[in-house]
């Protein structure tokens, strides 16, 4: 793999706490970090990249995005909670084909890596929930899980892929387990339907599948509907544990944040969709005040915009309005990086630019005009950014985005692919209404 050394940039790391370095190297070899800091040799046979006027930090990571959605970009911008299930879970999602969600997870992975997101979790769960006489049947098929998982890796982003958990499809999990299997950049966790939704065997069942599998668990916890304090029942059946990751939960009462800060479990928060559906007030102050390791998410591009400056304005600006800790800018350029691999798992691979880690870096023009002049690199990253700014992206040391345009794909091709599984799946519904 080539060697690659970024030469003079304002390099910001978030470890141990989120610092600027004005003219730093970083070195990277065989995918690593092989040594960050000012001067640094430059070995034989490395490419040197200037990083002149860039600003340089880890690729963000994104703890909860429903990948699937991209080809419904703003389809649900102007609705509530119940109006966006019933449009896009009950009418659009069953209409999805595989080569559907293929287009998809293409679509939306490269958006991520295009807005510097170098690591998603991706909730996949098209097609899951059919719409019958009997009303919801829960499921994710195999071939649905397939699609997802090709889309994903031809775009080249790192993934937590989430599979959806069923007792009536336990056999399908387990293949999907093995596709996973020993890959690089793609690794799985268990999506399930979790403690708010579900009776206490359901839950266990799920719990019990993902232990069999040496997945960790990834849900989404409010107050309800089947269980109005479910992390009260997870703790009191044992089932509370370091390896899950909690998604929203504005509902929550403190004792429970109280509780999942001492299981060593995480919660990854939304806050630009939690505050226009309705989810709840801002649950970020209240996180921080109970000790829970936080990472952040986009959620849905159905009614948000697909990029993590966004979210990471919206977590500043929500933490202001709720009594509680107020956050800083570096409080959240962490959540949106370290803490955000935390709470995946993934905090010795990736988050920062700690020697051994993997190369997953972003590089910002700083002498764009809504950059330039700043004083407070971090809280200009935070307060300022966007996405045209993402100059250079590189995950696991290979470049995927240099100067200014994604690599290795004919975006033609995949806007097109896009636009015709728009085009089929909510004509289907349309049909069908």
């Amino acid at each position: 793999m080539e060697s690659f050394l970024l030469r003079n940039g304002l390099v910001i790391d978030t470890e141990p706490e989120p610092s600027a370095h004005p003219g730093w190297d970083v070195l990277i070899e065989d995918g690593r970090i092989a040594a960050v800091g000012p001067n640094l040799r430059i070995p034989a046979g490395t490419t040197v990249l200037d990083a002149s006027d860039r600003i340089v930090l880890p690729g963000f990571v994104d703890t909860h995005r429903h990948v699937w959605q991209a080809v419904l970009r703003s389809i649900a911008v102007d609705v509530d909670l119940p109006d966006y299930f019933q449009l896009v879970r009950q009418q659009l999602g069953p209409r999805f084909r595989p080569e559907d969600v293929r287009a998809a997870n293409l679509l939306g992975s490269l958006e991520c890596l295009d807005a510097g997101v170098t690591t998603v979790q991706d909730f996949a769960y098209a097609r899951a929930d059919r719409v019958q006489s009997d009303g919801f049947v829960p499921g994710f098929d195999l071939d649905y899980a397939e699609a997802a998982l090709d889309g994903t890796r031809a775009a080249g982003v790192r993934a937590v892929f989430g599979y959806l958990l069923t007792p009536q499809h336990q056999d399908d999990v387990r293949r999907a387990r093995e596709l996973v299997g020993g890959e690089s950049l793609i690794t799985m966790a268990a999506a399930s339907l979790g403690p708010s939704n579900q009776k206490l065997d359901a839950i266990e069942a799920d719990w019990r599948l993902a232990d069999e599998l040496g997945l960790p668990i990834v849900t989404h916890v409010a107050s309800g509907p089947v269980n109005d304090r479910p992390i009260e029942v997870l703790r009191e059946h044992g089932l509370l544990r370091p390896n899950t990751l909690y998604v929203h939960g504005n509902s929550l009462a403190d004792d429970e944040l109280a509780m999942i800060a001492d299981s060593g479990s995480a919660v990854s928060i939304t806050p630009a969709v939690e505050a226009r559906l309705g989810h709840g007030g801002p649950l970020i102050g209240r996180l921080r005040a109970a000790g829970v390791t936080t990472g952040l998410g986009v959620d849905v591009v159905t009614t948000v915009g697909g990029d993590m400056f966004s979210v990471i304005r919206a977590g500043l600006l929500t933490s202001y309005l709720v009594p509680g800790p107020h956050l800083t800018p570096a409080d959240l350029l962490r959540m949106a990086t370290l803490d955000g691999a935390r709470a995946l798992g993934l905090g010795d691979r990736v988050g920062s630019l700690k020697v051994g880690k993997q190369a997953d870096i972003v590089l910002l023009r700083a002498g764009d005009l809504n950059l330039a002049g700043t004083h407070d690199p971090i809280g200009s990253v935070v307060s300022a950014a966007h996405p045209g700014n993402v100059d250079t992206v590189l995950v696991a040391g290979r470049i995927v985005k240099q100067g200014g345009r994604l690599l290795h794909h004919d975006l033609s091709t995949v806007r097109q692919q896009a636009r015709e599984a728009s085009e089929f799946v909510t004509s289907a519904a349309a049909a069908s209404a």
